[in-house]
C-alpha cells in the first residue's frame, strides 16, 4: 500500500485499511455475527442475480436494465443498484448531457461474480422441471390448497421465466 502525506492520500489509505481489516479476521458465514452474511444476502438476492446477469454483457442505462429484468419495480431496481454500488460491484456513471445520461456497469469485483451467478442461472434452468415436479408432489402429499401453493412456490415459478 502506498501512503501519502496529503489529506487525500491519508483518507485513501484509511479506506484501504478498512477494506483489509475484515480479511484479517477469520470470516465464517455460518457464525451468527459474521459480517460476510451481509454480502451473501446481497449476492443471493434474486434481483441481484438478474441485474448482474443483465450487466454481464456491458454497461446499461437504468431503463435498459428495467426492460431486461422483467417484473422488477422502479423502486426495487433503484434500491438494488444502490446496494450493488455501495458494495463495489457496480459503478454508476453520470454523463454531463442534456438530459443527463446515467450508465451502470459491473466493476472488476462485480465481473468476477458473473461466473458463479451464471452457474446458478444455468442450474435453475436445467433443474426447473425436477424442482417443479417436487413442488407438485409436495403440495399433493401435504394436501395443500391453491392458497398455499400460491405462496413461495408460485412466486418462484412465475419468476423462472425471467432467467
Amino acid at each position: 500500500m502506498v501512503t501519502s502525506t496529503s489529506t487525500e492520500g491519508v483518507e485513501a489509505s484509511t479506506r484501504a485499511d478498512a477494506r483489509d481489516a475484515p480479511a484479517a479476521r477469520a470470516l465464517d458465514p455460518y457464525a451468527a455475527g459474521c459480517p460476510s452474511r451481509r454480502l451473501l444476502d446481497r449476492i443471493g438476492d434474486r434481483w441481484t442475480v438478474l441485474i448482474v446477469g443483465s450487466l454481464g454483457d456491458g454497461p446499461l442505462r437504468f431503463s435498459d436494465i428495467r426492460r431486461r429484468v422483467e417484473g422488477i419495480s422502479q423502486k426495487m431496481l433503484t434500491q438494488t443498484l444502490r446496494g450493488l454500488e455501495r458494495d463495489g460491484l457496480v459503478t454508476r456513471t453520470v454523463f454531463a448531457e442534456v438530459p443527463p445520461r446515467v450508465v451502470y456497469e459491473l466493476t472488476e469485483a462485480g465481473g468476477t461474480l458473473r461466473g458463479p451467478l451464471r452457474a446458478l442461472e444455468e442450474w435453475s434452468i436445467a433443474h426447473f422441471g425436477q424442482v417443479s415436479g417436487a413442488w407438485a408432489d409436495y403440495d399433493e402429499r401435504a394436501g395443500a390448497s391453491e392458497d398455499v401453493s400460491a405462496g413461495a412456490g408460485a412466486d418462484a415459478r412465475a419468476g423462472a421465466g425471467a432467467l
